[in-house]
């Protein structure tokens, strides 16, 4: 990255950070997405099972990751500062930390989760699917939360092209894998929807190992000596990490969970909505890696100009990155409305799933305009290191304004499961409302 004085100038170094990083985050999502799908081509027990598992997975392993994202804007805003020795410090601390979170998940899969799974409404084959899927997974945590370490001190130089490349190679790695494990092929037994698990952890650890090797002895990355030689903990660094990584990881689990808990609410509509709302939701995810590519973009490009000091700069990428947001929202819906039904029909070869997964699809179109002001603001705003006002929002928004408007459409309407959706609809837009209202604030006091 590099100072900039225009705007032409701007737009091209923000779309030169963008690109990647976009096909990084499709990529990624990509190995969910193609878990989903691949799943519900071999039954919809398993696309059920693996349904409920993931969004559980999703929630646990998004709100780890947020924390370690708090990496991103203290690396950006030290390179913006060219504090190099600070950068190394606090990436080796950033994988200790790592390790730790990883212990902490397998905990929690292996004791708790097993007792959310029993006493959900669901039926027992597709307990034991997500169950068993979810314990597939955990081979993979330390290497992911690891590699979300290195990938965001990766991301915070500038150099998003590489991290672009890694999960650009790991992709068709992750579909010959699921085909391989969910299928059987070559004398491996079809393991069905737990064998997507086994192969997205293999891929995770592939990634890590590429990652760790470019950090070790490509350069600028190894000029930085990342566990070159291991230090001690640092306990300072930790808490540092966690002053600006928790309230971003609690934001991120506040929102990721709420759709999670839809989901886990689902149960009470049967095996064919179950999987017909995570098929759509899968679908509004993977258009949501458009302003979460922006979002995580400002955060990078934002906070190496606070740490420079130039303010009226950062405030000039917010506007380039929220219009560009908006421009996408209104392309990626054009689409969803003109090839609904082909959308639908990746997901499943049932019809009575083909048809509920139509109808919810009309509903991931309100969705993007939401998504496409919110999280470009969110990601800004972590790149002048505000993070706890966002985390009240996501709160306030998706827990106490999404979850008790869906519950009510839901159970005192004729909305029936699309009540849960227009709640999910209520708080994406309350908090697109709010964030915006803070950085308007934010511009006025900087």
């Amino acid at each position: 990255m590099k100072e900039t004085y225009t705007v032409k100038e701007k737009i091209k170094q923000f779309l030169h950070i963008l690109f990647p990083i976009f096909l990084t985050q499709i990529s990624l999502y990509m190995m969910n997405f193609f878990d989903v799908t691949m799943t519900g081509k071999y039954s919809a027990v398993d696309l059920a099972g693996v349904a409920i598992g993931s969004n559980i997975w999703v929630a646990i392993s998004t709100g780890i990751g947020g924390i370690l994202t708090g990496l991103t804007p203290i690396v950006s805003q030290a390179f913006g500062a060219k504090d190099h020795e600070r950068i190394s410090r606090t990436v080796e601390q950033a994988i200790y930390l790592a390790a730790v979170f990883a212990f902490f998940v397998f905990t929690l899969i292996y004791f708790f989760v097993p007792i959310l799974l029993e006493n959900m409404p669901i039926e027992h084959d597709v307990q034991i699917v997500a169950y068993q899927y979810l314990q597939a997974l955990c081979i993979g945590v330390v290497p992911i939360f690891i590699y979300h370490v290195l990938r965001s001190f990766i991301d915070a130089l500038g150099r998003t092209n590489v991290t672009m490349m890694l999960t650009l190679c790991s992709l068709p790695l992750n579909i010959l894998l699921n085909d391989i494990f969910i299928f059987g092929r070559w004398g491996i037994p079809a393991f069905g929807g737990v064998g997507a698990g086994y192969a997205t952890s293999i891929t995770y650890w592939c990634l890590l190992l590429c990652a760790f090797l470019l950090v070790r002895f490509r350069k600028p990355f190894a000029t930085y000596n990342i566990l070159k030689k291991l230090h001690p903990i640092s306990f300072s660094i930790w808490k540092q990490l966690f002053l600006i990584g928790t309230p971003i990881g609690l934001a991120i689990f506040f929102e990721t969970s709420i759709f999670s808990a839809v989901t886990l609410l689902m149960s009470q509509f049967g095996t064919a909505t179950i999987a017909a709302h995570q098929a759509a939701l899968n679908f509004g995810s993977l258009l949501y890696m458009i302003p979460l590519s922006v979002s995580l973009t400002l955060t990078i490009i934002v906070g190496f100009e606070v740490g420079a000091k130039r303010l009226e700069h950062a405030k000039r990428y917010c506007i380039i990155g929220i219009c560009s947001a908006v421009m996408m929202a209104i392309v990626a819906s054009i689409v969803l409305l003109l090839f609904r039904e082909a959308i639908a029909s990746l997901y499943t070869n049932d019809a009575l799933v083909l048809q509920w997964t139509k109808r919810f699809l009309l509903y991931v179109l309100f969705f993007q305009f939401s998504d496409a002001v919110a999280a470009p603001i969110q990601g800004a705003l972590r790149g002048y290191k505000d993070v706890r006002f966002p985390f009240f929002i996501a709160l306030v928004s998706y827990w106490l304004i999404g979850l008790p408007v869906g519950y009510v459409f839901t159970h005192y309407t004729t909305a029936g499961p699309f009540g849960y959706w227009l709640g999910l609809i209520a708080g994406l837009a309350s908090g697109a409302i709010l964030l915006f209202i803070r950085l308007i604030q934010k511009w006025k006091h900087a």
